[in-house]
């Protein structure tokens, strides 16, 4: 407690980082000022209906991705996902279209274009997006919580539609910029934090109506608690491992001589993650986990009907077993497509690098390839145990709520995010000559040790 207060004494010292910290924590003030100001025309006090609707599922997903903004019909309702999303089209981009991949390569003037691209594909999906999100809306509540603008009309109208697909537009925009903002001028990390942030706005609640739950039961209801709260403390580890896991591989640099000073001669390591693919291939697996719905939609048949409902129980076992299947799946591919052990070989070889017994060049390459391979299945088992960790637990009888934070995109990204904000800030404090947040003074980030 001694050395956590003399921390807090230290960042207070530094006014550059005590700057930084209050200008991130007032972006983010505003941002959930904003999630609790409903969409003009909507009465906030009718929205049960939608609260209930977003309690659990992909709904609840998304809802706790916004920090209840989606279930508040709010302005900043479809969050920050439209522009996730966008960045991950990017992305893809980079990988398969040669213009992108050029952009990429021009440093910063290239960053500058793809960012512009992001924002007008953001634009886009949230233009697309959001005349679903009202007629859903729509659906849910009941006529007299939707209120025309115009007196003599009785249900929404045209202008309503408009109206609130442009503050929805913009909604997401200024979420946009407020992660931008943070990320020029705050801790860094802007869209990330403004996700986390999302996430434990949406804990407590889920947390004091499990312990409800829990002690309204009778015989063991308190202990019950305690165990569920003892597992997610070490859920919580194991995304920490799966965060900071690393197989350091040793670099001898050869010597030389250039004039009158020496060169090389030293031997560092290449730190090679356990999780290089992060929280994607999550993400992709539930992007193919989604299709069965649209198959149920359009079935026509008993049979594909049938096919549709046992791949969109989330609880049941053969959703969960090709749901982790393909986490394992996505984690290689994605990995095989981020790591490039030729490059990371050909840049050892320029630098008079070497691996000790393993020859430069193909045989080196070939080397990193394959202890990325081993390392990664490990790896992608732990990521998939994370992600089906929620439907296990639910199993158990934890409530939907409570469980969405037991795994899956929204533990990954708080244990990452923290840790990347603890890394920031141990960095100005070793910078300037004050003790880090930890003794050994290092605390990696999902960043961390990128070769």
């Amino acid at each position: 407690m001694k050395r956590f207060i003399q921390t807090l004494k230290n960042i207070y010292k530094i006014e550059e980082l005590r700057k930084r910290i209050g200008y991130t924590l007032g972006l983010i003030l505003i941002y959930r000022f904003g999630s609790y100001v409903t969409i003009p025309g909507v009465d906030p006090q009718q929205l049960m209906a939608l609260k209930n609707q977003s309690s659990s599922g992909l709904l609840g997903l998304l809802n706790m991705f916004s920090g209840g903004a989606f279930s508040n019909a709010s302005i900043f309702a479809l969050g920050i996902m439209p522009y996730i999303s966008a960045s991950i089209v990017i992305q893809l981009l980079g990988m398969a279209i040669p213009y992108f991949q050029k952009l990429q390569k021009e440093g910063e003037s290239g960053r500058k274009k793809i960012n512009q691209f992001t924002r007008y594909l953001t634009v886009i999906i949230t233009a697309l997006q959001a005349p679903g999100y009202i007629a859903n809306l729509i659906s849910q509540l009941p006529a007299q919580a939707i209120t025309p603008f115009d007196p003599n009309v009785t249900s929404p109208g045209v202008f309503f539609w408009v109206s609130s697909v442009v503050v929805l537009v913009s909604g997401t925009m200024f979420v946009m910029w407020l992660g931008e903002k943070i990320t020029d001028k705050g801790l860094g990390n802007g869209i990330s934090l403004i996700i986390m942030v999302g996430i434990m706005a949406r804990l407590p609640f889920a947390l004091f109506s499990e312990f409800l739950a829990r002690m309204e039961q009778k015989g063991g209801g308190l202990v019950l608690f305690v165990v569920e709260i003892v597992v997610l403390i070490l859920v919580v580890l194991l995304c920490i491992l799966l965060v900071q896991g690393t197989r350091k591989i040793p670099v001898q640099y050869a010597k030389r001589v250039v004039g009158n000073k020496q060169y090389g001669g030293v031997r560092q390591y290449i730190p090679l993650k356990v999780n290089a693919a992060g929280v994607m291939p999550i993400i992709f697996a539930q992007a193919i986990m989604f299709l069965p719905l649209t198959i149920a939609g359009f079935a026509s048949s008993d049979s594909l009907r049938g096919f549709a409902a046992t791949f969109t129980n989330i609880n049941g076992f053969w959703y969960n077993f090709t749901y982790a299947l393909l986490i394992v799946v996505f984690t290689y591919f994605y990995t095989a497509i981020t790591v490039n052990p030729n490059q990371m070989a050909e840049d050892m070889k320029k630098n008079n690098g070497f691996i000790p017994g393993v020859k430069p060049g193909k045989k080196t390459a070939d080397f990193i390839d394959s202890v990325m391979s081993k390392i990664t299945f490990p790896g992608s088992l732990f990521l998939a145990l994370v992600a089906i960790m929620p439907a296990l637990v639910r199993l158990a009888g934890v409530s939907s709520q409570f469980a969405q934070f037991y795994g899956g995109t929204s533990l990954l990204i708080l244990v990452g995010v923290v840790l990347d904000t603890l890394q920031q800030i141990e960095s100005h404090l070793l910078m300037r000559h004050y003790e880090g947040l930890t003794k050994s003074g290092r605390i990696k980030g999902r960043n961390a040790g990128a070769y």
